[in-house]
């Protein structure tokens, strides 16, 4: 008999304990999915890979710290990269697949062609993983929201400048960086479109591609200068195109007889705004874009309502404005 209560006390005991451990992971797991929105239910931290559409320009640079600033405020992991030039679409397109083959828990992306990766995202969207545009859009219904800057409200400003500095009448060149991202449509647009509206004296002579290379840019608007000698201004749409006119004039000793405007900052165009090549550019805002991608990314992880469009802001600097609070915050080199 006494065997026996023995037998049973200890059976007693072991299912207590069992119920205690049981209740215990209970109470574990549930601490684990508050943890600010950074870690899933197992346990193991938000990965969040960031696709942009280069690396090389400072603006690239200042997206990317602008996303590691809201990775640590939200507790997740991300990994940022983009392709050696703003030409190498196919490159990118193996990027994407990368990513979405270690099945990330959202994915932001900046399109250097917004029909090739379609399909990709059309398989990040059938997985479940949220894709957040940034940048340059996509023309699909794909991305949960796009976090930009509004191009052709930026460009249509563009074009309001160099018209108030030329006089609203002469011939002018545009430098865009490419004809299959949005960013490059809609600048193209935004300033072309802008000219045509409200300055019929002034013509638009050519349009040249640059793929965002400096390099080649100098060289397409060395030729343009050359095949329109009376040529009074420059539309260079991002910080290749941009660096690559200013390097033009500069070559062609063209400085005060040609108006350049550009789009971006980095530390040529700056330089050259402070010596007086560059009349003045358009910056967005770079590390508004990265947080901006990151924190709707983990929104839409949650669960979260996001906005369709985040709209990040732009402004116009020049001689008089470089030095400013505003404008030196918005700065990257």
């Amino acid at each position: 008999m006494k065997k026996f209560t023995a037998v049973l006390l200890v059976t007693l005991m072991a299912v207590v304990m069992l119920s205690a451990c049981g209740s215990d992971n209970s109470n574990s797991g549930s601490k684990s999915s508050g943890n600010n929105g950074g870690t899933k239910a197992s346990g193991e931290k938000i990965y969040i890979p960031i696709i942009s559409k280069g690396f090389q320009h400072q603006f690239w640079q200042a997206v990317k710290s602008g996303a590691e600033k809201a990775a640590t405020e939200f507790n997740v992991e991300i990994t940022f990269e983009g392709p050696e030039t703003e030409s190498q679409v196919d490159k990118q397109i193996e990027m994407l697949q990368a990513a979405l083959d270690k099945k990330p828990s959202a994915i932001g992306f900046a399109a250097l062609d917004s029909q090739a990766s379609v399909p990709l995202l059309q398989k990040a969207k059938d997985a479940g993983i949220p894709v957040i545009a940034f940048d340059s859009g996509v023309d699909s219904d794909i991305p949960v929201t796009t976090a930009s800057t509004d191009n052709l409200a930026a460009a249509a400003l563009a074009a309001d400048k160099m018209a108030e500095l030329i006089g609203s009448e002469g011939e002018i060149g545009v430098i865009v960086h490419d004809q299959t991202s949005v960013t490059g449509v809609d600048r193209r647009d935004g300033f072309v479109n802008r000219i045509k509206e409200k300055y019929p004296n002034i013509k638009i002579v050519d349009i040249q591609y640059g793929g965002g290379d400096h390099l080649k840019s100098t060289d397409l608007a060395k030729a343009m200068i050359q095949a329109h000698p009376n040529i009074k201004g420059f539309f260079g749409a991002n910080e290749g195109s941009a660096v690559g006119v200013i390097n033009a004039v500069t070559e062609l000793k063209k400085e005060g007889q040609i108006t350049v405007i550009g789009f971006d900052s980095g530390k040529a165009q700056l330089d050259a705004i402070k010596s007086g090549v560059m009349a003045g550019a358009i910056t967005q805002n770079p590390v508004g874009i990265g947080y901006e991608t990151v924190k709707a990314a983990v929104e839409a992880i949650r669960g979260e309502k996001v906005e369709s469009t985040i709209d990040t802001g732009f402004y116009y600097y020049d001689k008089s404005n470089i030095d400013s609070d505003e404008i030196k915050a918005v700065l990257y080199e």
